[in-house]
């Protein structure tokens, strides 16, 4: 006979089981939710978010708007450009052509582009898959700007930055390069006797059952496509044209979050390459001098939370998206936005790290310290490189600024200890075996020391107010190089600048025709003919002075 009272308690503890279960997932969902509905709220661009267990979607839900124009909601079906997630799509295509015997990564770049002009250097695959090529990024290039709307054919583009000089010598050192991947696209090309796009489509695409994914095309209909936007002086607009020929390997792939998951499950189970192909893409690569770097082929390999992470994002015009895997716990986070205006990457990160119970602290989680504790560590912190660092005090708040970049606030979790905002950074500070201070900074799971010097910090610039009547005066196209425009705007008081392809700016008034920028060391004069009318700008940085007619 069954003893009813074990088996009743036994269906009791089950149900328990099931029930706080449930609860802890309830209030998992609505922390997220309330996580992703407070970045992209419902009226302005959205965001599609899959987390998947084990392989299989635990959260799946979108936010915000597909089309702001239309006012349609997003949707966990939509489709956007992924542009840098194309990266390891790119790399495995690579790999699996070595697998088959076809290339292999060590070889020199000039058996498959013989006409390249390398400088006499030896440029390997490898070099070109972990961008340590020293070959100079097309996308950084100010005349970038005046082609995006141009097709291209992969010659083309190619034939657009080869003969730029090389930035450092192979292997020396890493520095992210658009055009490394473009020549892998052409690499590809050479040895499959495919062009990029039909051998992504049938090798991995169509082989995976990937449905919604696709090669970039801006005439071609695309079920579910996301429009995509940018911030603009007043609220969001369509974002500026790209043809889908420039980003071509290095960031053209346009996906959804349920065919990114299939991607994933597909490398953890190495369905198109083999896991010591897999090894290699992930665990990231060493420079000349030993140095180990966090990129692999396509992937990065950091820590969040203490935790392990494969992951990449991509931006590209209107669009910027994540793919976080935390191999151990075997989740995956996948995040893609419309709008090329927020973070998606740190949303990505805040919401792994949530669930596999290791949340990231934010600045909720600030205490408050006296001016006196907060003062104890300002100063200029150089880091290998000649990287400064500028710490600063003001209105009761820290800030740390790295030279040439902008002022972010730092928040206190003790008194010596300070995160970023949600994006995986923190610096801790200390006093060496000397009594000097210095400061480790944590970044994506590498430690960097900065030890304080006598530099002073720049002293930032007193803005004055502008009457609205002189700024409209100031509001036009001014033309920096044949299609190269900075777009000067003006709301609510005060002067904005957008050069072409780039985000939007503000410009503070020094007096009332000249103004400077804080995002960088940079200034601009505007220039009035005899009558009193704007002609033109001066645009002053790096220690060129540059004109630009106004046009419109």
């Amino acid at each position: 006979m069954k003893n009813t009272k074990t088996h009743f308690f036994g269906i009791s503890f089950l149900i328990l089981f099931l029930l706080t279960f449930s609860l802890q997932a309830q209030s998992l969902d609505q922390k997220i939710d309330a996580m992703a509905s407070e970045m992209y709220p419902e009226d302005g661009p959205g965001v599609s978010i899959l987390i998947a267990k084990d392989g299989k979607p635990i959260y799946q839900k979108a936010f915000g708007l597909a089309s702001l124009e239309l006012n349609v909601p997003m949707t966990t079906e939509n489709v956007f450009e992924i542009g840098s997630i194309t990266k390891q799509f790119t790399a495995v295509a690579i790999l699996m052509l070595e697998e088959q015997g076809k290339l292999n990564i060590s070889d020199d770049m000039l058996k498959y582009i013989p006409d390249y002009p390398t400088k006499g250097k030896t440029i390997t695959i490898h070099n070109l898959l972990n961008h340590t090529s020293g070959i100079k990024s097309y996308t950084g290039m100010p005349s970038f700007q005046k082609f995006a709307a141009q097709d291209m054919t992969p010659t083309e583009l190619i034939d657009h930055f080869k003969n730029e000089p090389m930035d450092f010598d192979p292997a020396e050192e890493f520095r992210y390069n658009n055009s490394g991947y473009i020549l892998l696209g052409y690499i590809i090309e050479v040895v499959s006797k495919m062009t990029y796009e039909d051998f992504i489509e049938k090798n991995i695409f169509e082989k995976l059952g990937m449905s919604n994914s696709y090669y970039g095309n801006n005439n071609q209909i695309i079920p579910n496509r996301a429009d995509g936007y940018q911030e603009g002086t007043i609220g969001f607009e369509n974002s500026n044209y790209l043809s889908m020929t420039l980003p071509y390997a290095a960031g053209s792939l346009m996906s959804t979050t349920n065919d990114l998951l299939i991607w994933q499950n597909a490398l953890n189970n190495h369905k198109l390459i083999s896991k010591e192909s897999y090894e290699k893409a992930i665990h990231g690569s060493t420079l000349n001098n030993g140095e180990h770097i966090l990129y692999g082929y396509g992937l990065v390999e950091e820590k969040i939370s203490g935790s392990t992470v494969i992951q990449h994002g991509g931006g590209i015009f209107g669009y910027t998206t994540m793919g976080v895997y935390f191999p151990e716990e075997k989740v995956f986070v996948s995040a893609l936005s419309n709008c090329n205006c927020k973070d998606v990457g740190a949303l990505a990160n805040k919401i792994g790290a949530l669930v596999i119970g290791k949340p990231i602290k934010g600045k909720e989680d600030a205490i408050t310290l006296t001016n006196e504790q907060l003062n104890a560590w300002t100063g200029t912190y150089e880091f290998d490189g000649n990287v400064l660092r500028y710490v600063t005090v003001e209105d009761g708040k820290i800030f740390s600024q790295r030279e040439g970049s902008t002022k972010m606030e730092i928040y206190p979790l003790s008194p010596n200890k300070f995160i970023f905002d949600a994006n995986n950074t923190s610096y801790e500070f200390s006093k060496d075996s000397n009594g000097l201070k210095q400061v480790t900074m944590q970044l994506s799971g590498k430690e960097i020391i900065g030890r304080i010097t006598d530099k002073k910090a720049p002293v930032e610039k007193p803005s004055i107010t502008v009457s609205q009547e002189i700024l409209d005066t100031y509001v036009g196209k001014y033309e920096l190089q044949p299609g190269f425009i900075i777009e000067v705007t003006t709301a609510n008081g005060q002067l904005f600048g957008q050069l072409t392809g780039q985000p939007l700016f503000e410009i503070f008034a020094e007096d009332e025709d000249t103004f400077f920028l804080k995002v960088v060391s940079a200034s601009i004069d505007f220039n009035k003919d005899e009558s009193g009318k704007v002609t033109s700008l001066t645009l002053h940085q790096g220690g060129q002075d540059i004109p630009a007619k106004k046009i419109e």
